[in-house]
């Protein structure tokens, strides 16, 4: 049976919302009740909390085409969504590194953004997302006119490809994770690549 598209929206915006509430439950419970229950290091796990979900809605929006090519699952209604929530987590994992690491202080962020490569690159990467979501909006499409808006777009695929090489080099030994999401990366990139050289016409 398919769902009307005014009921999955909603639901899927309120499923996107879970991660964000578990995290607020989370912090609430150690500060009211188990001082230990977010580990020795709470601000730490925070930052990797949302970092995480930051690549897998990153990640979740890049799959929506390879699953509609391979599968015919039609859900690219819900990618201007998907992408919305990949931006908004992404902008908790910066304030939450502006906030718990340096404390808002300007020139600590941009001597670390110049000295210290993987915020180099997560940093450049959540830049990336900033016009994406801005012209995320039809309004945006028509005023930048579709091959542009599409071109623009594509930053997404760097996005992804950054933000697995901040995660990589953040965690430098323990690559267990990264090493999953860059796999899952090549994948959903892999496949747009394989179905675009399998359409191109074959030169005589």
């Amino acid at each position: 049976m398919k769902i009307p598209i005014k009921v999955a929206k909603p639901l899927i915006f309120l499923l996107c919302l879970i991660p964000f509430a578990i995290l607020v439950w989370d912090i609430y419970y150690n500060i009211k009740y188990d001082p230990s229950s977010l580990g020795a290091d709470p601000l730490s796990v925070i930052t990797d909390r949302t970092g995480d979900w930051t690549l897998r809605f990153v990640l979740i929006t890049l799959a929506i085409t390879p699953l509609r090519l391979l599968f015919g699952w039609n859900a690219v209604r819900f990618r201007r969504m998907l992408g919305l929530f990949a931006f908004f987590y992404g902008f908790l994992h910066f304030l939450s590194y502006a906030w718990f690491t340096v404390v808002f202080d300007i020139n600590k962020i941009i001597e670390d953004v110049v000295k210290r490569k993987f915020i180099t690159v997560g940093f450049t990467a959540f830049v990336l997302m900033i016009p994406l979501a801005v012209t995320s909006t039809k309004k945006w499409i028509s005023r930048l006119g579709g091959k542009r808006w599409q071109a623009l777009h594509r930053l997404v695929y760097v996005t992804g490809i950054l933000g697995v090489i901040h995660y990589w080099w953040r965690v430098k030994s323990d690559i267990e994770k990264p090493l999953i999401y860059a796999v899952l990366l090549a994948l959903v990139l892999g496949i747009r690549l394989w179905k675009r050289f399998k359409r191109a016409p074959v030169v005589r």
